[in-house]
This record gives C-alpha cells, sequence and structure tokens, in this order.
C-alpha cells in the first residue's frame, strides 16, 4: 500500500552516496574544447587571486588565445586514444567502478570533476534525485590548498545554494599524513623502485606547485606537503642525502613555492648523477602534470644536463595500493551513516 496521496510527486528510496572528486579534463583536444576547459579553470578566484576583472581581461585575450593550442599538445601525448578522453578521467572511472565493487548496492558511487565533465552540480543534482539524501564527496587531494580542496567546497556550496530541498553533505579531511595513506604510497613507491633497471641515486618528491604568496597569506598546502615528504621517506628508510622534495608546474611571473623542480633535475644532471626517480605525493591519479611534465618534460631535462634516465614513478591511480587509501577514508567518513 503506498500511503502517499495519489497526486503526490513520487519519493525515491533513501540511500547514502559517494562522489569521488577530481580536478578536471577537457573533454577533447581541439581548440574550443581546450578553450572551455582552462576557461572554467582559469577563472577560478581560488586558481589566480587577482581582481577578476583586470584578469578576465589579461585570460580572455592573450591567454585564451594562444594556451589551448599548447595545452593541447602536451594532452595530445598522454591522450588515451582508445577511450578518447584523458588519463585522469580513465583512472577516477577506474577507481569509481572499484570502489562500487567493495562497497556493494547498499551505497551509490559516482565521480565528478571540478572543472569539465561531469561537473560537482550535475552529479550531486542527479544524485540527490535517485534518492541520495546523505553524500560523501571525497576531494582526491593528499594535500589541502585553497585552489584545490577549498575551490571543490566552494562548488559545492555554490550547488547546495541553487537546491530547494538539499542532501546532507559530508567532505572528507586532506590525508597527507594519514598512516594508511602512507603506508600504501610506500609500498607502491617501493614496488616500482624495485622493478628499474638501475636504482636511482636520488628520489624526488615533486609537489604541484602554488604561489609563495598563497603560504604567506595562510595556506597550509607547504608545510602539509613537506610532512608528507617526511614521512613518505621514513616509511621507505630512504636516506635524506638521498631524497629531494621540489614543485612543478609554476605559471605566470610570481614566484612559486622553491625549489622548483626543472631546475633542481637539471642541477642533478649537471651534478653528475645519472639515475633520478620522480614521485608524485600531491597527484593521486597520473594526469597530464605526471605523464607530460615530468615523465616526458622533466626527462628531457635531466638527459640535456647529462644525466642518463628519470623515471617518473606511477600515481596510486586505481592500483591494489590506490584503493586501500580509497576505501579506508571512505569506511572511515561515512561512519554512522553506514554499517
Amino acid at each position: 500500500m503506498n500511503p502517499l496521496p495519489t497526486d503526490h510527486p513520487q519519493v525515491p528510496t533513501p540511500k547514502v552516496g559517494v562522489c569521488l572528486i577530481n580536478l578536471g579534463t577537457p573533454d577533447a583536444l581541439d581548440y574550443w574544447s581546450m578553450r572551455r576547459y582552462l576557461g572554467e579553470f582559469l577563472s577560478d578566484q581560488r586558481v589566480v587571486e587577482l581582481p577578476k576583472i583586470l584578469w578576465q581581461i589579461i585570460l580572455q585575450g592573450p591567454i585564451l588565445t594562444f594556451r589551448p593550442k599548447k595545452s593541447a599538445a602536451a594532452y595530445r601525448q598522454i591522450w588515451n586514444t582508445e577511450l578518447d578522453e584523458s588519463p585522469l578521467r580513465t583512472f577516477t572511472r577506474e577507481q569509481t567502478e572499484q570502489l562500487r565493487t567493495r562497497l556493494g548496492e547498499e551505497v551509490r558511487v559516482e565521480f565528478a570533476m571540478r572543472y569539465g565533465n561531469p561537473s560537482i552540480p550535475s552529479v550531486l543534482e542527479e544524485m540527490f534525485a535517485d534518492g541520495c539524501w546523505k553524500i560523501l564527496c571525497v576531494p582526491l587531494y593528499p594535500q589541502y590548498a585553497s585552489s584545490t580542496t577549498g575551490s571543490v567546497v566552494d562548488k559545492i556550496g555554490d550547488t547546495l545554494k541553487a537546491m530547494r530541498w538539499q542532501p546532507t553533505i559530508r567532505v572528507s579531511p586532506p590525508f597527507y599524513d594519514d598512516p594508511v595513506y602512507i603506508a600504501q604510497l610506500a609500498s607502491s613507491v617501493r614496488r616500482q623502485l624495485a622493478e628499474l633497471e638501475n636504482e636511482p641515486e636520488i628520489l624526488v618528491a615533486s609537489f604541484h606547485g602554488v604561489p609563495k604568496e598563497y603560504l604567506l597569506k595562510g595556506d597550509p598546502y607547504h608545510c602539509q606537503c613537506q610532512k608528507a615528504a617526511r614521512l613518505l621517506r621514513e616509511a621507505l628508510g630512504w636516506p635524506e642525502e638521498r631524497f629531494r622534495v621540489a614543485f612543478q608546474s609554476r605559471f605566470g611571473p610570481k614566484e612559486w613555492l622553491k625549489p622548483y623542480a626543472d631546475e633542481l633535475i637539471e642541477e642533478l644532471g649537471q651534478s653528475g648523477v645519472k639515475h633520478v626517480a620522480v614521485v608524485s605525493p600531491a597527484f593521486f591519479s597520473d594526469c597530464v602534470e605526471t605523464l607530460e611534465e615530468i615523465a616526458i618534460g622533466l626527462e628531457e631535462t635531466f638527459q640535456e644536463a647529462g644525466g642518463e634516465s628519470l623515471v617518473s614513478l606511477k600515481c596510486l591511480n586505481a592500483s591494489d595500493e590506490g584503493m586501500a587509501v580509497i576505501e579506508h577514508i571512505v569506511h572511515q567518513e561515512l561512519a554512522g551513516w553506514v554499517e
């Protein structure tokens, strides 16, 4: 017997949802797809903290005129041609599918991108319409930064503001020093190092950079990166003199967090170091920054400076280690919602 009045809208069965959230990806390699993606990304005032009107004049002019072509060239080198999508979307989908299997039918699992598709609003609205009145959002950023996790929380808030009936939302915290994350990351690094033909003389932990002024304004990202690197080194038992921390992907004329990865790699090559491995603890999933900027770009820099081999270690992705971390976070944050 249906207890609802005959003219009452259908109400879905309540359930719990989990939404894995990653940075984002262009939908395709053409100019306009790249421009849309870059336009959304670089218009976020959490990412570029300049006066909005001034920045939009610069952004809509020279940057979005020329940068899409340059970015497309980088993406083209690492594009998943079989699925016609970026590796980041491929890995995030694989993580989502594996998590569904691990959690079973009791929890609905989806993924969203902060920039590009599927968007956070579209996924959260679809989940809510299906009865997910409690949703755990998991930003796949180990360290907190205003321009990453902070921006995700902003977008979730914008989505909720547009909804009359809102779901209850939880956002998982950064996990840069979580013992499970550190142990699984160390396990992944140890396994990959054992597979190399040449043992690296130096292991570099390369984190995505942010302008130095963000640190001075109180952003904890730099400190969390340094702690994550120290905990990883200790878990590996790697000596301090063979372990370095660097920051990559700087953009624009401002000073960013140092040391810069490209300059450090060049110095290592010039100093006689022949074999280097790079791990990327700020990236849970491989993307253009790891697959193109490090694996291709930094390797060329290293070899031109006199080095022989630079190996970019794979991120956790949907590996057994990666899924152990995601499942741990989800179980921990679903406490009280799911047995």
